[in-house]
């Protein structure tokens, strides 16, 4: 209650009330379509509700009512930053429920793709939480720069950029271009060039770190509690990485780190995705230097795929965290239950406790250290 000085008149009493801001779902502040309302107390964040599902596609049950093959379209639009991710995790779901092996080339050239899409996602992050702190068009400029030299590459493997549906059941669709450990060593040199441009402006800017560093702090035990994956946990701390703690593909014949911060907050999460891609640059030349010659697709695979009865949860290390793919095989050509376990999703739950108690303008940069993609969000 607020109460006006006698000497202004007779004593008039005001009711304050919290006022309701509405961000999204078409907003830049929100990274996709979706939609937070929040209640504030001046510029303090009492409540917030977040309403996702603008940009539901249908994935699961597409994928159950197509056939093992003709699903694959649909995996690489969930995080469709890092396509080859999704279309990695789907493949071997279906390869490990049907007994089918890969050629080792085709392994090795996976885990490049893999990689390459995983550097390609988090500049995307990089750039636009850049500019969600102030950096305005330098971070998304620089970030655009090695994602578009990414994307070439992609483009001349696969045909196409962004959904290249390159991986296959059993193998990829084909080789490698001639010129491609050239051109792939090139990009590595120019993508460790635009991390320090990236340190410079970011790590080493005053003004970010100020507005970063001690923002927001998570444990660990609260991480696990919220579902927390990926860059998420290990800012808190925690080494957790999939493709070490229960490897897959060839990912145990590999070596490289696993970053981590100190006490979870945004700037660690920050640290963590920049540290990661200098990691996954590792893991390419690893693969560029040891890939061996011979065929990218499996010569026996049947016709006609069919699956008897059975069922996996297959996870593995997505851009955002783990990246899941469940399968329930019960006869003939199509899954009979699909299911995906979205990491951008169960980070996304958590944002009310993420937010609530801080300043509007640290929830923008709260929600963009989450590194949310919507299309895995609402799948």
């Amino acid at each position: 209650m607020t109460t006006w000085p006698e000497s202004q008149g007779a004593s008039t009493s005001l009711e304050t009330v919290d006022m309701t801001i509405n961000i999204g779902p078409q907003h830049p502040a929100t990274h996709g379509v979706f939609r937070m309302v929040l209640t504030v107390d001046g510029e303090l964040v009492k409540d917030c509700e977040p309403y996702i599902g603008y940009l539901h596609r249908g994935l699961e049950k597409l994928t159950e009512n197509a056939d093992y093959r003709q699903a694959m379209g649909w995996w690489d639009r969930t995080d469709y930053l890092a396509g080859m991710c999704c279309e990695g995790a789907y493949v071997m779901a279906v390869e490990k429920l049907a007994g089918i092996e890969v050629p080792e080339r085709a392994e090795y050239i996976r885990v490049i793709m893999m990689e390459l899409s995983r550097i390609n996602s988090h500049f995307m992050f990089l750039g636009a939480f850049g500019a969600d702190v102030g950096s305005f068009g330098t971070s998304f400029t620089y970030g655009w720069r090695e994602r578009e030299r990414i994307y070439d590459l992609f483009e001349e493997v696969a045909g196409d950029r962004m959904f290249p549906t390159y991986f296959k059941v059993g193998g990829v669709t084909m080789d490698l271009p001639e010129n491609f450990e050239a051109r792939c060593r090139d990009i590595l040199s120019s993508v460790r060039q635009g991390l320090e441009d990236f340190d410079g402006l970011l790590t080493g800017n005053e003004v970010f770190v100020e507005r970063c560093r001690d923002l927001n702090p998570v444990t660990t035990e609260q991480a696990i509690a919220w579902g927390f994956t990926g860059p998420m946990l290990r800012a808190t701390g925690l080494g957790w990485d999939i493709r070490k703690a229960e490897p897959y593909s060839i990912y145990e014949r590999l070596n490289f780190d696993i970053p981590t911060g100190k006490q979870g907050d945004v700037f660690d999460r920050y640290w963590v995705r920049l540290s990661e891609m200098y990691q996954s640059a590792r893991i390419i030349e690893q693969c560029l230097d040891e890939i061996p010659s011979g065929r990218v697709l499996n010569p026996d695979l049947p016709k006609t795929l069919r699956i008897d009865e059975g069922e996996l949860y297959l996870p593995t290390e997505g851009t955002k965290g783990e990246y899941g793919v469940y399968l329930m095989a019960q006869g003939g050509t199509n899954a009979y239950r699909a299911k995906l376990r979205s990491p951008s999703f169960s980070n996304l739950s958590a944002l009310r406790d993420l937010v609530v108690g801080n300043y509007v303008a640290d929830a923008i940069i709260i929600l963009g250290s989450l590194d949310i993609v919507l299309g895995e969000v609402d799948k």
